[in-house]
C-alpha cells in the first residue's frame, strides 16, 4: 500500500493522529518526490496507535535506522552546517595546487557519512565535537594523511592520531572558513560560536578596518595571521568581540586553508596558544574540542535548537527556550543520543501544535492558543 508524500504527512499528521511522526515523515518526503509510506506505519496510523508513547517512540527508532532517514543529512545537516558555503572558496591554485573540486567534493561527502552515521546509529550527538574516527576514499585520505586508505570508495576509519576530532577536524567546515591565500581565525571562531555554541558575535562597526589593511609586514619579516591579528586587536572596539572569537579559531590554526596539517606558516613556526572566555588554555584542536566538552549544556541546547527550528520550519523564538531547555536536559539520561532528541521534539506541544499541512508544505503552522 502507498500514499503520495503530501498525504502521507497529512494523514499522520492530522490532529486525530497527534502529528507526532510527521517531522520524521518530513525527512522521506524531502528525500525524494517518489517517497511512500510503509505498509506498517500506514496501519499503526490508521489505527491512531501513535498517541501512545511507547508505539510512537518505536516507530521513530525505526524510521531513524532506515536507509531513507538520509534526508536529515541532505537537508538538515548540510543546513546546519553550511556545507553549500565551502563551494564559496576557491583556494589559491598557486599555493594549494593539489585541492580541487573532487576534493571539496569528498569533504562534503565525509560530513554527511558522518552525520548519517550518527542518526542511523544512535549515537551520541557529542561525537560531533570529539568523534575520534571519519569517512574518507582515498584522495581525502591522502590529503589528511591518513594511511591505508585505497580506492574511491568512502570508508569509516579512526584517526591515527588526535590531531583531528569530530566536526572541527573535517575540511567541509575547515574550507568554508578560510580566504583563498589565508587561513581566518576569525571566521573559524565565528563558526563555531554561531554554529556549536548557538552565540553568534554582535556584528563589527562600521569604521573598524579589515584584517587585511593591516601590514603583512614588520621589519622585514612576514607576520602570521596571528600576529597581524594581534595588531588588528590594538583597537579596543574590534578586541571586545575577537579576546572570544580568536582563541578558538587559532587553536584550529594549524589546519591549512585546504584543511591540512601545518606546524608552520609563511616559513615561521605557528603559535596557537590563547585562553577561552573561561580562561581554559587550548592550543591546539583537541584542547577546544576538551574544552568545549567540559561544558556540554551551551553545545546540546544550540543543536537541539537547530534541530527544531527544521522540525518546526520556522526560527526559535525565546518562549521555546522552556522546551529547548527540557529536551536538551532530558537528552542527558541517554549520553544526548540522536534519537532522544527527535522523540524530545515530537513529542512537544510546540511540534504537536503544528499543523499538517504546514508540515508538508514546510511552512510554519499554527500553534493552539
Amino acid at each position: 500500500m502507498t500514499a503520495s508524500p503530501t498525504k502521507f504527512v497529512a494523514l499522520v499528521g492530522s490532529r486525530t493522529m497527534t502529528g507526532a511522526t510527521a517531522f520524521v515523515l518530513k525527512v522521506f518526503v524531502a528525500a525524494s518526490s517518489k517517497a511512500v509510506a510503509t505498509t506498517r506505519l500506514l496501519a499503526v496510523a490508521k489505527k491512531n496507535k501513535l498517541r501512545d508513547s511507547k508505539e510512537l517512540e518505536k516507530q521513530v527508532r525505526r524510521m531513524l535506522a532506515d536507509p531513507r532517514s538520509e534526508a536529515l543529512a541532505d537537508r538538515f545537516a548540510a543546513q546546519w552546517l553550511r556545507l553549500s558555503d565551502i563551494d564559496k572558496v576557491h583556494p589559491d591554485a598557486f599555493w594549494f595546487p593539489d585541492f580541487d573540486q573532487q576534493l571539496s567534493d569528498a569533504m562534503k561527502t565525509e560530513t554527511l557519512l558522518f552525520f548519517n552515521d550518527i542518526v542511523r546509529n544512535d549515537r551520541s550527538v557529542m561525537n560531533f565535537y570529539n568523534g575520534d574516527y571519519t569517512f574518507v576514499n582515498e584522495p581525502l585520505a591522502r590529503h589528511y594523511g591518513i594511511p591505508g586508505v585505497s580506492g574511491k570508495e568512502f570508508r569509516r576509519v579512526n584517526y591515527p592520531d588526535d590531531t583531528r576530532r569530530g566536526l572541527l577536524g573535517q575540511g567541509s567546515m575547515l574550507v568554508q572558513t578560510s580566504f583563498a591565500n589565508r587561513t581566518s581565525p576569525v571566521l573559524r571562531g565565528k563558526w563555531v560560536m554561531e554554529v556549536v555554541l548557538g552565540t553568534p558575535p554582535p556584528p563589527p562597526p562600521p569604521d573598524v578596518p579589515d584584517l587585511e589593511a593591516t601590514q603583512g609586514t614588520q621589519e622585514g619579516k612576514i607576520l602570521t595571521t596571528r600576529e597581524r591579528m594581534e595588531i588588528h586587536r590594538r583597537n579596543a572596539t574590534c578586541r571586545a568581540c575577537h579576546q572570544y572569537m580568536d582563541p578558538m579559531g587559532i587553536a584550529l590554526d594549524n589546519f591549512d586553508v585546504t584543511g591540512k596539517w601545518r606546524i608552520r606558516e609563511n616559513g615561521m613556526p605557528l603559535d596557537t596558544r590563547g585562553s577561552l572566555y573561561d580562561g581554559a588554555a587550548v592550543s591546539s584542536p583537541k584542547d577546544l574540542a576538551e574544552a568545549l566538552m567540559k561544558r556540554p549544556i551551551p553545545l546540546v541546547r544550540a543543536f537541539t535548537e537547530n534541530l527544531m527550528a527544521y522540525a518546526l520550519g520556522r526560527r526559535i523564538e525565546d518562549f521555546d527556550q522552556t522546551t529547548v531547555r527540557a529536551i536538551a536536559n532530558q537528552a542527558e539520561s541517554t549520553d544526548y543520543r540522536f534519537s532522544s532528541f527527535v522523540l524530545g521534539i515530537v513529542r512537544s506541544s510546540a511540534f504537536l501544535s503544528k499543523s499538517a499541512d504546514g508540515v508538508a508544505d514546510g511552512q510554519t503552522g499554527s500553534h493552539k492558543p
